[in-house]
């Protein structure tokens, strides 16, 4: 009886089935490596400029950037594929009040493994209950009045039918007192990804 044949034939099969696995177990890990999905991470510049005027009859401070303060943001897309900002919102607060709010909805799309920036703005007014600060921004005896804000922003970007936000605080010093502000300030970044609902 001739086994040769019929072992040819075995380890053939053995052969094309161990090899069938190694390409499957190959391509599955690099689907999982390259579709596995990592941060999008935000961070924030700053205020790119300010510039301040006044109300004397509301005693009211409003701060604009040709109508509005000028912010930006660095979003950096750390996957393998596009992802799609779908919207940023921001909040000002000073003195735990807030002071301006803005949602930008935004489909700008970012590549795989890139970064872009993004310019937004937040009306704000300094009025009402907080009217005393008139006066502060407004003393001519000073040269600089600082004022510290507290910057909010989430953004949501969307991958696969997928919603993710991240938010950030941060703290900054803008000047209320009539003279730009530019990138320059006291930074306190947190940041904390979760799940949109």
């Amino acid at each position: 009886m001739n086994f040769v044949p019929f072992l040819s034939r075995v380890l053939c099969r053995k052969l094309y089935v161990t090899a069938s696995v190694v390409v499957c177990l190959l391509l599955s890990s690099l689907a999982v490596f390259f579709l596995f999905p990592r941060s999008i991470d935000v961070s924030y510049v700053g205020v790119k400029s300010v510039f301040v005027s006044y109300d004397q009859e509301k005693r009211s401070v409003y701060s604009e950037h040709h109508g509005e303060p000028q912010n930006t943001l660095n979003i950096t897309n750390n996957n393998y594929y596009s992802v799609e900002v779908a919207n940023i919102t921001a909040q000002v607060q000073f003195a735990k009040t807030v002071i301006g709010k803005s949602r930008i909805s935004n489909t700008t799309a970012i590549s795989p493994l890139d970064m872009k920036q993004i310019d937004y703005t937040v009306p704000t007014i300094i009025a009402d209950e907080m009217s005393y600060m008139y006066d502060y921004c407004t003393l001519q005896t000073i040269k600089v009045h600082n004022i510290v804000l507290m910057m909010q922003v989430t953004v949501t970007t969307t991958y696969f039918g997928h919603a993710e936000q991240v938010s950030q605080e941060m703290y900054q010093y803008v000047d209320c007192g009539g003279n730009t502000t530019s990138i320059r300030g006291m930074t306190k970044p947190f940041s904390a990804p979760h799940p949109a609902e």
